[in-house]
């Protein structure tokens, strides 16, 4: 039986039942690579953790490091979901994205583990710093370099000094008002948006 208390058919799952399972394996996945670091985490504890088996992982991940990509990628994904071509609006989302808790957490694990991991970690940059730029880039004026030169300042202004804070634990999750003066600041600084 499910979680719900209906009993679950036989056969193969809706894309709905899917897209359930995998967000479950990543938020175990998450969890584990938070508390234990990357190198110290199984896919035997992933896939307990998820109630899910190792086949169910490798079918949808391939390996460790693969779910740790799907877990960076999904943090962009929730960045991209703005409703609006609003730069600040953009801004403001990456804020509330990048300086949550979870992801903190991993940007610390990224920093702990890379010398240890530099595949891992040129993948981390390239699913998401890089990821967050372009993001970024999609909504600034002007040809292709010269957005992805004002992206790339802007995300570097965007993270700064308040994001050092967040890794260090100085600094609280900001609140979307908070989040949202961070970004009109930060657009305001380069004189982006105006």
């Amino acid at each position: 039986m499910s979680a719900s208390g209906e009993r679950r058919k036989r056969g193969r799952p809706t894309e709905a039942e899917r897209l359930t399972r995998r967000d479950h394996i990543l938020d175990a996945a998450l969890q584990a690579f938070i508390s234990r670091g990357y190198g110290a985490v199984t896919i035997d504890e992933v896939a307990l953790a998820a109630q899910v088996t190792k086949r169910t992982i490798y079918s949808y991940f391939g390996d460790k490091a693969g779910i740790f990509t799907a877990v960076i990628e999904r943090f962009r994904a929730a960045a991209a979901e703005v409703q609006s071509d609003n730069i600040v609006d953009t801004a403001t989302r990456i804020v509330e994205v990048l300086f949550s808790d979870a992801a903190v957490g991993m940007h610390r694990l990224m920093i702990a583990e890379a010398s240890q991991f530099p595949d891992l970690a040129a993948g981390f940059y390239e699913s998401g710093p890089r990821g967050y730029v372009a993001l970024l880039a999609e909504h600034l004026p002007g040809d292709r370099a010269e957005r992805e030169v004002v992206a790339e300042a802007l995300f570097g202004v965007l993270l700064g000094e308040p994001h050092r804070r967040r890794l260090l634990g100085l600094q609280s999750e900001p609140d979307p008002a908070v989040a949202r003066a961070h970004a009109e600041r930060a657009l305001a600084l380069l004189r982006v948006g105006e």
